[in-house]
């Protein structure tokens, strides 16, 4: 049988929710203090197919999960649903064995991302990196330099949440390197 999907893992563990924890996971999700946020009109009054869409198309499949299982531990949810949404496409197993698309694709965005200075703007903008390391960046000579010492320093302290950040600007600058790297 071939593994899961996330957002399918995501469906069948919020399918498995009472309609009383459901709200409340849905109340967790607009609660939520850190970025990016959930809109309510996403939310409000949907199912728990949209939801999945909504944790995916936010998060990233890796940030979706990690926000999941957060949000389902915080509304006192049993065993049974943090197992089954913590199945991955990953590995096949836990997801606490599963690494970052970022950190699995190292060498490749290394090589290949040629739109370093709007990444580190919008890195900059969002916080995820500071303007001491945006210089320091910046003063490296070529782009595998510059990414090189993204990695080294503020990607590697930033965290999975920075990480989904940085994965999503890829994708907004890089549509075409991040496709080729999800289908190899």
């Amino acid at each position: 049988m071939p593994p899961r999907t996330i957002k399918a893992a995501i469906q069948d563990a919020l399918e498995d929710l009472t309609e009383k924890k459901f709200k409340k996971f849905c109340a967790a999700l607009l609660d939520r203090r850190g970025e990016p946020r959930v809109k309510r009109s996403s939310v409000e009054g949907q199912d728990y197919i949209t939801i999945a869409q909504v944790l995916v198309s936010t998060f990233t499949e890796p940030g979706a999960l990690r926000i999941t299982l957060e949000l389902l531990r915080e509304i006192d949810c049993n065993e049974e649903s943090l197992r089954t949404v913590g199945l991955s496409i990953y590995d096949g197993g836990p997801s606490a064995g599963a690494s970052h698309f970022v950190d699995t694709h190292r060498t490749a965005l290394i090589q290949r991302v040629s739109t370093v200075p709007p990444l580190l703007d919008e890195l900059l903008d969002r916080g995820i990196i500071k303007q001491e390391g945006y210089n320091t960046i910046m003063a490296q000579a070529t782009s595998q330099a510059r990414m090189r010492e993204l990695y080294t320093g503020p990607l590697n302290a930033c965290g999975s949440s920075g990480k989904d950040i940085f994965y999503k600007i890829l994708e907004k600058l890089e549509p075409y390197l991040i496709s080729d790297l999800r289908n190899n």
